[in-house]
């Protein structure tokens, strides 16, 4: 009889272990992927250690701790950053990405708006450059797959006519190569996010910003095609870190992404 109970109670004791790692394996925190651009201070690029960092990058983590998934970062190439969201290889794109109708007709599933934002040219400061109408006939260089390559378009960009009076736009695969294509004189000007040149000229001495806004957009994150609850469940994250402080004490580490242009913080 002892022996009888001994096997029932090593197999209940086995019983409930196996339950109890099915329910380990059930609470396993989901992860959940960030596709960036890695160099687009100061939203998302990497630190002196190495590290992934940035305002969109912290509000993300923040995000994940606070829904309680982990946290992954994925450097995608911003010219195929819709392609890689589609192949999974991030969960979503959060990096300073502009708000795009075509996106919306595609299917994208796009949270609110986060960020006004508008395109600028940087210069060197002894340039002489004072206006966009200073550059007819200059180089002019830009991120290949944003908004103001869009914009920049010969044929079909809002800023079209603008573009026809430079010499040439070139395009580089990040807005860090712009800068050195400028600095290296093989560009006149870089036609950038304002929140990008700010932070470049504070942290680089000869640039200036000519006083133009040349286009206005919107900040979001894209999400794919029928991940409508992963976008509510981050949206409604972010709401509750605005209301605790969080948003805002992120955004305080952070002085070139302004304030007042941050709808969240602004409604």
């Amino acid at each position: 009889m002892k022996k009888l109970f001994a096997v029932l109670l090593a197999a209940a004791l086995t019983f409930c272990l196996m339950g109890c790692g099915a329910k380990e394996e059930t609470k396993k925190a989901k992860t959940f992927t960030m596709g960036i651009d890695p160099e687009y201070p100061p939203f998302s690029y990497m630190d002196d250690n190495g590290d992934y960092t940035g305002f969109d990058v912290e509000v993300c983590k923040a995000v994940c701790d606070k829904l309680g998934w982990e946290f992954n970062v994925f450097a995608v190439n911003w010219e195929e950053k819709l392609v890689q969201l589609d192949a999974k290889e991030c969960d979503c794109v959060w990096s300073g990405m502009t708000i795009l109708d075509s996106m919306k007709e595609a299917g994208y599933v796009l949270s609110s708006p986060y960020f006004d934002n508008t395109q600028v040219l940087l210069v060197k400061e002894d340039s002489g450059f004072a206006t966009s109408g200073d550059l007819a006939g200059k180089v002019v260089t830009v991120q290949q797959g944003t908004s103001g390559e869009a914009l920049l378009d010969l044929e079909e960009g809002d800023l079209k006519d603008l573009a026809k009076t430079f010499k040439e736009v070139t395009k580089c695969e990040s807005f860090l190569k712009c800068f050195a294509e400028l600095d290296g004189n093989a560009a006149d000007a870089v036609f950038v996010d304002k929140p990008v040149a700010v932070a470049y000229a504070a942290q680089n001495k000869g640039f200036k910003i000519i006083d133009e806004n040349l286009g206005a957009e919107q900040y979001g994150i894209a999400f794919r095609s029928g991940d409508q609850t992963v976008c509510d469940d981050v949206q409604k994250a972010i709401d509750e870190l605005v209301a605790d402080g969080t948003y805002k004490k992120i955004a305080d580490k952070y002085p070139d992404v302004n304030q007042n242009n941050l709808l969240f913080l602004n409604k």
